[in-house]
Parts: structure tokens; C-alpha cells; sequence
């Protein structure tokens, strides 16, 4: 078992599984520049360590991710403006983007192991990951209008993976749902006590990371291409993905 960390998350190698602990727990683990790079940074090293199969991603303390922190930047500034602020503020946002689409672009799969608060920049993580599993104590939302600001990066996501009307209430209504609703709405995939969240996540993880590492990796590149894909589409680059498996099996089967 390796570990490693920064003063912000926390990286320890289970076996084929690497678990990476958002480490802010006096700020509910809401994202700052630090944190955010750390994330996009580990992520993207895993997908290029073969000894890595699988990954969970989870938080310290009492919450998964309480969104973004944003006492390190100004909010919202006037897009006119061509000041230090206006280019922060856009080169904060465009790194928030990058963290998010980072989750479908790498092949390795990611559970999330989520509790307490999930909330806005949070519960667009949370629902990020390919599966996740919730502690009885989760609180997931998308509070943003309530502050005077919209769910805009995370909504994308959203969208994608639970229904119109059901997304629209989240981002508009603003009510976090707890965990047994997230199971019903298709949010989450399994629902423990939060003692036993890291190490559920991790047992599901490690069953991911047993299959065979290439089929893995396509499985889920092929999961993100058809999902929003037109159905003669999707069933193109599904005959694609399914002829390239074949000629690898067949050339790794020749070298043996």
C-alpha cells in the first residue's frame, strides 16, 4: 500500500486501486486553484500508470465537496473588464471545465464515494464519476440561484444523466436530495453508512480493476462516445470499438 499527498489531496495506492482524498476538511473541501489542479493533475497521472486499474475519489471530513471556494476569487466580473480579476476569474473557469471533462476523457473508471455535502461544484464531481456510492449522510444540490449565480459548468453533466424536468428542479429549485432520493432519481448506484463508504467504494472499485485493463478502458471510451451519439452513430462506433477488440485479442493471443 503507497500514499503520497500535497497539502490538498491525498493519494494512496490500494493494490490496482488508487484512492485520491480531497484534503481541505476546515473548507468542506471546496475547490480552490490548488485543489482543483491537484485533481485534474492525479487524474490524468493515473490513467497513465499501468499498475493503476481503478480510482476513488472522495473527501476528509464530514463532506465530500462543498463546491467552490469561493473566497479565492471575485465571482462574477463585467466580461468588458480587462483587469488581473477578469483574467483570473476566466482562467479559474476554463481549469473548473478541464477538471470536469477530465473524468469521461481518461479510460480508467472513477467511483466516487460521496457524504455529508455534495453541493454545486461538489455534486457536478460527484456525478462525474462513472459510479457512485453514497454515505447515509449525503446531502447532494445545486444551490447556485439561491446566491445569485447559475449551475453553469456543472449542468452539462446533469443534463446528461438524469431527466429534463428532474435536472431543471436541481438547478432551479435549489433543494439538496438526500441519499435514499439520489438512488431513486439514478444519481447514485449504491447507498452504505458512512463508516463503510471507503471501503465499499474501493471492494467496487477493485471489481472494475480485476477485469481485463484494455477491455476496461474501451468499455468505457465507448460508454462516453455513444451516450450522446445520434443511433446509426452510436452503432457505427459501436462496430468499430467491437472489431478493433477482436484484432487485439486475436494479435495478443498469436503472441502467446
Amino acid at each position: 500500500m503507497n500514499s503520497t499527498s500535497n497539502s490538498v489531496l491525498l493519494i494512496e495506492d490500494k493494490g490496482a486501486v488508487r484512492v485520491l482524498t480531497m484534503n481541505r476538511p476546515e473548507k468542506r473541501n471546496a475547490l480552490n486553484n490548488e485543489l482543483t489542479q491537484s485533481l485534474l493533475t492525479a487524474l490524468r497521472d493515473a490513467d497513465q500508470n499501468p499498475d493503476v486499474r481503478a480510482l476513488v475519489l472522495t473527501g476528509a471530513g464530514k463532506a465530500f465537496c462543498a463546491g467552490a471556494d469561493t473566497t479565492e476569487f471575485g465571482g462574477f466580473v463585467n466580461p468588458d473588464d480587462t483587469s488581473g480579476a477578469a483574467q483570473t476569474a476566466l482562467a479559474r473557469a476554463h481549469l473548473t471545465t478541464n477538471l470536469h471533462r477530465v473524468f469521461s476523457q481518461i479510460g480508467k473508471p472513477v467511483i466516487g464515494a460521496v457524504h455529508g455535502y455534495a453541493m454545486g461544484g461538489g455534486a457536478g464531481l460527484a456525478l462525474a464519476c462513472d459510479m457512485v456510492v453514497a454515505g447515509e449522510s449525503m446531502k447532494l444540490g445545486y444551490p447556485e440561484l439561491k446566491h445569485g449565480i447559475v449551475a453553469a459548468i456543472v449542468m452539462a453533466n446533469l443534463v446528461r444523466q438524469v431527466g429534463r424536468k428532474i435536472a431543471f428542479e436541481l438547478v432551479s429549485v435549489g433543494e439538496a436530495v438526500d441519499a435514499n432520493r439520489a438512488i431513486a432519481l439514478g444519481i447514485v448506484n449504491r447507498v452504505t453508512t458512512d463508516d463503510a463508504l471507503v471501503s465499499s467504494a474501493t471492494e467496487l472499485a477493485q471489481k472494475l480493476a480485476d477485469f481485463d485493463a484494455p477491455a476496461m478502458s474501451a468499455t468505457k471510451r465507448l460508454f462516453h462516445r455513444v451516450a450522446d451519439l445520434p443511433l446509426q452513430q452510436a452503432l457505427d462506433a459501436s462496430l468499430d470499438t467491437n472489431m478493433m477488440m477482436r484484432g487485439f485479442r486475436q494479435a495478443r493471443s498469436a503472441q502467446s
